[in-house]
């Protein structure tokens, strides 16, 4: 990639001539980030990748994947609000965990994928992961990730982004165990594929949960919620829906758009540790 003369870092020193671009190469970087209004950090110049395992970003892309129209509302108000403007919307969403009032549904990935709602526009609202959604609308590019396309994500951005921001949604003040795995697993492809680790907290998170399988997250704080309050139908849809989609899901507009399947076979293989070379992959 090559930096406009304006914009290179060493054109006050360089002696090379004046005419073109000076050609130094943009290390691709991922970092890992947690909080909605961490979103606010990566407006310009940076992907962002949404995520909240347990349940929004789950919901979201389930809404998607069975050709609902998702779209993230971040506070009551503002899905009340948007309810009127869409025709036969259907109101899904939890306030501190409990479902919302007015609301037809929790934040149930696993009662959405029961219902039919092929078509139907669906008003997703959560305590953090609608919020994410909503702020990181502020940056050039937002995708969403859960366990469900994790080993995808990395593939579309070959190519297309050089800096990455993975976002954890948190909840109650804490990055989450099973939002920082997923958020490993992104960066850790990423890393895979030549993006440089940016801050040691990206390097902790992705050797602390690189290689960890998906039901550590039944240690977790969320886990244990979900138990304790009988529902755990969505910690069981969570854990056996994993990779069993290949697109990506991106936000534009307000809703959620689902773009074309990566064409491969298998996930991307994986290395024994994070390798400091960049390996060969097909983007997709």
């Amino acid at each position: 990639m090559l930096l406009p003369r304006k914009n290179c870092a060493r054109s006050a020193k360089c002696n090379s001539p004046p005419a073109g671009p000076c050609e130094i190469p943009m290390q691709k970087q991922v970092i890992i980030d947690c909080f909605p209004e961490s979103a606010l950090k990566y407006q310009e110049g940076y992907a962002v990748v949404a995520v909240d395992v347990i349940r929004a970003t789950t919901s979201a892309i389930t809404i998607a994947a069975r050709g609902g129209r998702c779209f993230p509302a971040p506070s009551l108000n503002a899905a009340l609000k948007l309810k009127t403007t869409l025709k036969g919307a259907l109101l899904a969403g939890e306030i501190d965990g409990d479902i919302a009032p007015g609301f037809e549904l929790n934040n149930s990935p696993a009662e959405l994928a029961k219902r039919d709602i092929a078509g139907r526009p669906v008003i997703l609202l959560s305590s953090s992961g609608t919020r994410l959604i909503s702020l990181a609308q502020e940056c050039n590019t937002v995708y969403l990730a859960c366990f469900r396309n994790y080993g995808y994500v990395a593939r579309h951005f070959a190519d297309r982004h050089s800096r990455v921001a993975v976002i954890g949604a948190g909840s109650r003040g804490e990055f989450r165990e099973e939002d920082q795995m997923c958020c490993a697993w992104v960066a850790r492809d990423l890393a895979e594929m030549g993006y440089a680790p940016a801050n040691d907290m990206t390097f902790s998170i992705i050797k602390t949960w690189a290689f960890e399988p998906p039901d550590a997250a039944l240690k977790g704080k969320s886990a244990d919620y979900l138990r304790r309050t009988g529902q755990s139908q969505d910690l069981d849809f969570i854990l056996s829906h994993i990779n069993d989609l290949h697109g990506t899901y991106q936000v534009r507009g307000g809703e959620v758009i689902t773009l074309p399947e990566c064409k491969t076979d298998s996930v991307i293989e994986r290395a024994p540790v994070i390798s400091t070379a960049p390996q060969t992959y097909n983007a997709c």
